[in-house]
């Protein structure tokens, strides 16, 4: 069945039908449409899949989809025209110009955490670009999966943008047909898997995936600021979100003040008991419920630390003293836990930052500039704030990626459109001058003529 799937796509594109900007446009406006028409029905299955609010589903997921696509309806034209490009005098007289092209066909993999958002807004890129799309949603949110089905059903023919659903048996079946490109948001085990999957068929491959993301909160900090916006970044989806503040590492001189402050943001946000919250999200299964849970130390826990698996919730919880040998800070959390570390020189945090892999993420909270410029300097990270959580990802003008570990590939707006493109390099060169140099025979004369172009 995928492969007749794919068959039938690679038939439909091959027709050159999506190659027009009219079609690529109508598609987008389709969708956009689409969307709109059914957004009752997708905040509901996300408050199913994972207890998010109205306001919450629309903020993180149906909302940054809409921006994304009134960003490429907005901007198409304009991506799809020639780039013209300076020419060597050397290739003297021609023009040179870049002509973007479709890939051809792309399987987009989407994770269950965002799992609205990120199915939609990779295909916004590949349909921008021109492909024809198979996306993968998250199984474990199984209502969000069958609403992005109907909406991209009423919305495409199959032959140009199918939706297969399942488990791993199709996520293995996917990988073993070969595609044009393969766009997967999810853990390093399995981003893993699809690279290696992928590299049979030289397949080319975006992956974003995650890591311990770090906060880091020094003595000049804003601190009550601070608190706010590391509770709302850590706590977003209970958790649950791949560029979350993992850990804390907050300057001794301003702990204690600081963790007094990001208690009461917590309270504040989610009030004295967030499991009786109806307010506040669930983990999405239980799996996960219980390996959350085995990850707090109640000798170590200052506050929260409670759960209920039969409404899989678990309370904001904040353990302090930890140390990098915890069980906490082995593995990249994903839940609403923040471990809590001390530094006293921000040499002394860069270094704790670099005994981890690249982090898909960091949070630096500081007004002094010189601690702000060594920390962009020094430390390798995918992107990030400065005095501020989360919201770097909600924009479309400029890119979103990891980097080592954390994932390869950026995408939003245009960077999408690019990532979903192969831009051919085309010199026109004029008939009517000649230059011999270049042909045989050649000769001293040829060779100093040639040295003056290519110094």
């Amino acid at each position: 069945m995928i492969q007749d799937l794919i068959k039938n796509q690679r038939e439909f594109f091959g027709s050159g039908k999506t190659l027009s900007y009219q079609f690529r446009k109508s598609a987008l406006i389709k969708l956009k449409k689409t969307i709109l028409k059914y957004e009752d029905e997708i905040k509901d299955c996300l408050l199913k899949d994972l207890g998010k609010t109205s306001t919450e589903s629309y903020m993180c997921e149906i909302g940054m989809v809409l921006s994304e696509l009134s960003y490429a309806i907005k901007h198409l034209k304009s991506w799809m025209k020639k780039k013209r490009a300076r020419t060597p005098l050397a290739q003297f007289h021609s023009k040179s110009f870049v002509v973007s092209e479709p890939l051809g066909v792309v399987l987009v993999m989407s994770p269950w955490n965002y799992p609205f958002m990120l199915a939609l807004d990779p295909l916004v890129g590949a349909i921008s670009a021109g492909n024809c799309v198979v996306v993968k949603p998250a199984s474990y949110a199984k209502n969000t999966s069958q609403i992005i089905k109907k909406i991209l059903g009423e919305c495409f023919d199959e032959e140009y943008v199918a939706v297969v659903l399942g488990g791993r048996e199709e996520n293995a079946e996917l990988l073993e047909q070969k595609f044009d490109y393969i766009f997967f948001t999810g853990s390093v085990s399995v981003g893993k898997v699809v690279a290696e999957k992928a590299s049979k068929n030289l397949t080319p491959v975006t992956l974003e995936l995650g890591g311990k993301s770090p906060c880091i909160v020094d003595e000049t900090a804003n601190l009550k600021v601070a608190a706010r916006r590391v509770a709302f970044g850590k706590f977003l989806n209970v958790g649950q979100t791949c560029v979350a503040p993992d850990y804390l590492l907050v300057q001794n001189k301003v702990k204690d003040e600081f963790l007094t402050y990001l208690k009461k943001e917590i309270v504040k946000m989610y009030g004295e008991k967030p499991l009786e919250n109806n307010l506040y999200g669930h983990i999405i299964n239980e799996k996960h419920f219980k390996r959350i849970c085995g990850l707090i130390d109640k000798n170590k826990c200052i506050f929260g630390g409670g759960a209920d698996e039969k409404t899989l919730k678990i309370e904001p919880t904040i353990l302090d003293n930890v140390t990098l040998d915890d069980a906490v800070m082995k593995e990249e959390i994903f839940g609403p836990i923040l471990p809590v570390l001390t530094f006293d020189t921000i040499d002394e945090a860069e270094k704790i930052v670099k005994s981890f892999e690249k982090p898909l993420a960091l949070y630096l909270f500081s007004n002094n500039k010189k601690v702000q410029n060594h920390i962009l300097e020094n430390v390798s990270f995918g992107g990030g704030c400065i005095n501020d959580t989360i919201i770097h990802l909600a924009t479309s003008y400029m890119g979103f990626g990891g980097v080592g570990q954390s994932g390869y590939g950026s995408y939003h707006g245009k960077r999408s459109f690019n990532l979903f493109s192969h831009e051919k390099s085309i010199v026109k060169k004029f008939n009517y001058i000649d230059l011999p140099v270049r042909y045989q025979p050649y000769s001293k004369k040829k060779e100093k003529l040639i040295k003056m172009f290519l110094k």
